[in-house]
């Protein structure tokens, strides 16, 4: 039998994933889901409904029950990157796009970790911005900029985090605390406008708090869903931050809060 063309297979699989994301969309909306519902709205079998769930469940992103699933009590927001990926990724395209545009040439950048970092790099592709020096513990950044002229990649060792494909710990401090940036690009996984930006990672958490105090300049790029989750570790006071790049759906109460602690919100 003839194998299946690569193009297929991965056609299936964005169409699942994308499917996913409106489970967890509808599921944050109402608080839970059937089977019988997810059939009728996505016109598939109840075997791919359950696979659905299933898989949502291994993630954390949800708790499966009879017939369905609900919201977790205390939901886990460290989705595997090639889930994340998926969520709001036309969002991060914009915000991706925005940040690159605030970098100079002849700069040292810092790219944390994330799928919204990763959008600011794939922009600084297109822009063409020579010379940089970019830092970053991230492998999927290192592998979009690594090979492009005149971009000189600082990786910086550490222990690997196979959901966020991120590098942290004592080896990757080490390795920042004798460098100086122009701009980091600090991605998170909460935003509390009060309290500032946080991650559920508190080695993640630690290396992104070094990175700050290393930098002249720091903006998040974070997505409006952000700003309703926060996550175990906070990074930093919120006004550490000096400007926060997200998109159009963020609440005004939001902006507001944030621009009263001195921070510039940038909405594309």
């Amino acid at each position: 039998m003839a194998a299946l063309p690569t193009q297929g297979r991965s056609s299936d699989r964005m169409l699942a994933e994308e499917r996913r994301r409106k489970i967890l969309e509808l599921l944050e909306k109402e608080g839970r889901v059937t089977v019988s519902d997810l059939v009728g709205r996505f016109t598939v079998s109840a075997v791919t409904a359950r696979a659905d769930l299933d898989t949502l469940s291994e993630i954390g992103a949800l708790v499966r029950s009879h017939g369905g699933a609900v919201k977790p009590a205390s939901p886990i927001q460290d989705y595997p990157i090639h889930f994340k990926e998926t969520l709001r990724h036309a969002e991060k395209v914009r915000i991706g796009s925005a940040a690159a545009q605030l970098v100079k040439s002849g700069q040292t950048i810092i790219l944390d970790s994330g799928t919204t970092t990763v959008e600011v790099a794939r922009h600084l592709k297109m822009l063409q911005i020579r010379p940089l020096t970019v830092i970053t513990n991230a492998l999927n950044i290192a592998y979009e900029l690594g090979t492009l002229p005149q971009v000189s990649v600082i990786m910086l060792g550490g222990i690997l985090r196979p959901t966020s494909h991120s590098l942290v710990g004592p080896h990757a401090e080490q390795a920042l605390r004798d460098l100086n940036a122009d701009h980091l690009f600090l991605g998170v996984d909460g935003m509390d406008p009060d309290i500032g930006p946080s991650t559920p990672d508190l080695l993640e958490a630690q290396l992104n708090a070094l990175m700050i105090r290393i930098s002249r300049d720091v903006t998040a790029v974070a997505d409006s869903s952000k700003f309703q989750r926060r996550s175990l570790s906070v990074i930093a006071r919120v006004e550490a931050i000096r400007r926060v790049i997200t998109d159009s759906q963020v609440e005004p109460g939001v902006v507001n809060v944030l621009r009263s602690h001195g921070v510039e919100v940038l909405v594309v």
